[in-house]
């Protein structure tokens, strides 16, 4: 069933005094508001050396017939729905990480130029399922990787639940659908998550753009690690009970023959 966020007005505030929402605090007064930001408010935040803008996706604008994603390569322009909790949270993830959206639509691109605009690669959706629910993981614990790859979810957020408060284990959410998901209070997140190994771990999101460029990540959605979000420490209300970690419905089994490739490392 697809997902319908609450209306503005019935958002419970007490969603965004907890992960993930909680990590993106710098654009509450867009998020918790009570009008919605302005085509102009957003790109008034634009990092400095951006060249992508946003635009209000009019039937003006579509009428260009340009592909979403040949519009913003080609004329920089990200069409943007006004007042639309999605399209606010994808504005949100270009402002942070303005890398690895180019990234993204560097390498959409080259499938574009290969499939065409009505069929899709094996990549491209790798790249659509990263884009709407990506997480990058760091662990500085290498031996927390055992745990993941064999979907030991108890192990990985009860029995190693320190990790994640001491930052041997970290997660930088990525993907707008998420973020627009948290919305709902409770609701169970599982990320698209991409791994990285290594005790710098504010290396990541760079190496990780740099990667996307490269074709070394996203060749495959198979290649996506599933990261059940609601397991980590205080992002789900029922997450520091025991029995949630043994019966939590985002808890899934590894399917049989179910391999993961190797992390990156820093």
């Amino acid at each position: 069933m697809r997902y319908v966020a609450p209306a503005r007005k019935d958002v419970d505030p007490a969603v965004f005094a907890r992960q993930p929402l909680l990590g993106w605090r710098e654009y509450a007064s867009w998020l918790q508001g009570e009008h919605w930001p302005s085509i102009d408010a957003l790109n008034d935040a634009r990092p400095h050396g951006m060249r992508e803008r946003f635009a209000a996706q009019t039937r003006e604008l579509l009428d260009d017939g340009l592909h979403y994603e040949q519009r913003i390569a080609e004329e920089g322009i990200i069409a943007t729905r006004e007042a639309n909790w999605h399209d606010l949270f994808n504005a949100c993830a270009w402002l942070r990480y303005p890398p690895l959206k180019r990234a993204l639509n560097g390498r959409q691109m080259a499938e574009i130029a290969v499939m065409g605009a009505r069929e899709r690669s094996r990549p491209q959706y790798a790249m659509t399922h990263f884009d709407e629910a990506g997480v990058v993981v760091v662990l500085k614990d290498p031996a927390l990787l055992a745990l993941w790859d064999a979907h030991d979810w108890h192990g990985l957020f009860w029995r190693e639940r320190a990790a994640w408060h001491e930052g041997r284990a970290s997660c930088h959410v990525f993907g707008h659908a998420l973020l627009e998901h948290a919305l709902t209070p409770g609701k169970l997140l599982v990320g698209k998550a991409l791994a990285f190994v290594g005790a710098d771990g504010g290396q990541a999101i760079g190496r990780c753009a740099e990667a996307i460029e490269a074709e070394q990540l996203l060749r495959d959605p198979l290649h996506l690690r599933p990261l059940p979000l609601s397991g980590l420490p205080g992002w789900h209300p029922d997450s520091e009970e025991e029995v949630f970690h043994w019966q939590a419905a985002c808890y899934q089994p590894r399917r049989e023959g179910r391999r993961y490739p190797a992390p990156v490392v820093l």
